[in-house]
């Protein structure tokens, strides 16, 4: 017994070095993110995807680890910053809006990018299909179907019910897609439309929609708006314009309703993509996916400060009322 004893001891002694070395060697998986922002959403927006990857069993600093780039609301930083971010070998990319796709895509073609809250995703060529995306970009759109523009304007209408004429702002490639849907319902409502497309200042893109007699605002936001959503829903209450986002974070920020898909949700199931990557999946055959839910989002603050008198059947329709 004495003398197996010490076979064992010593076989456990010389797979000793060997454990050591595969323990050492356990890969430690990077995955960059992409910001336009620098706020408190964007680190809601880490901690999102952190969950998300907890949720699948990695542990942060340990198994992986998120090298981040923030251009902070300057979109012509991004080739750069995407270059930077690919130069780092990083495994795996989290891209938020067409813009930063386009520069991540334009950086790498070999890198796997997760793409989060984009548009028209098949139309502007960012994949070939939604089923087949057929290069290295998969991930989550915010596509819902330009009904959901329609339902937008509606609520903001039974929110506050006097308005009459509503200032568009835009930027590109949000336009095309949307400027039909959103002056059809607007017509339907019998509501007007004034589309201001941003500027490099801000102030005298509301400046323009308060000439054009607006009396509520309807953005269509892009990444460099929602670089700015602080400065973007301060302005819309220094103007006293009743607000509608396609983002509950500018709700939060102060916004007065906001009706689309949840950003943060968003990323914390990209998280799924990037374990299906790490473990092998090609982003070229794996679907992209479309939201199943949307939510409604009210600030009540803002509308008591606006002299808005919410009606009870509207609020009882909300997912999520800030006081």
């Amino acid at each position: 017994m004495r003398r197996r004893a010490f076979v064992l001891a010593a076989g456990a002694l010389a797979a000793a070095p060997r454990l050591v070395r595969a323990q050492q060697a356990k890969k430690l998986w990077r995955v960059g993110f992409a910001n336009a922002a620098a706020t408190a959403a964007a680190r809601r927006a880490i901690e999102a995807l952190e969950q998300g990857l907890l949720d699948h069993g990695y542990v942060i600093g340990t198994d992986v680890a998120i090298e981040v780039v923030s251009v902070a609301g300057k979109l012509e930083r991004l080739p750069q910053a995407m270059r930077e971010l690919a130069g780092r070998k990083v495994d795996v990319i989290v891209a938020t809006s067409n813009p930063i796709v386009e520069a991540a895509r334009a950086a790498t073609r070999t890198i796997p990018i997760v793409m989060v809250a984009a548009t028209d995703v098949v139309r502007s060529g960012l994949v070939r299909s939604l089923s087949r995306p057929g290069g290295n970009v998969t991930g989550l759109t915010w596509d819902v179907g330009v009904a959901f523009v329609t339902k937008r304007l509606q609520l903001l209408k039974e929110v506050a019910p006097r308005i009459s004429r509503v200032g568009v702002l835009w930027e590109p490639p949000y336009e095309e897609q949307f400027r039909a849907p959103t002056d059809e319902a607007a017509a339907r409502l019998g509501v007007g439309t004034d589309w201001v497309r941003i500027s490099g200042r801000l102030e005298d893109d509301f400046a323009s929609m308060v000439r054009g007699h607006c009396d509520a605002f309807f953005p269509h936001l892009g990444p460099s708006m929602a670089a700015q959503r602080e400065r973007v829903v301060a302005l819309a209450s220094q103007h006293r314009l009743p607000s509608a986002f396609p983002a509950s974070t500018a709700v939060e920020a102060g916004g007065l309703m906001s009706y689309a898909p949840n950003y943060f949700t968003q990323l914390r199931s990209a998280a799924r993509f990037i374990d299906r990557i790490l473990k092998g999946a090609n982003p070229a055959d794996m679907p992209v996916e479309q939201p199943t839910a949307l939510e409604f989002v009210i600030n009540l603050k803002t509308a008591r400060a606006l002299g808005l008198a919410i009606a009870p059947t509207v609020l009882v329709r909300a997912d999520r009322v800030i006081e």
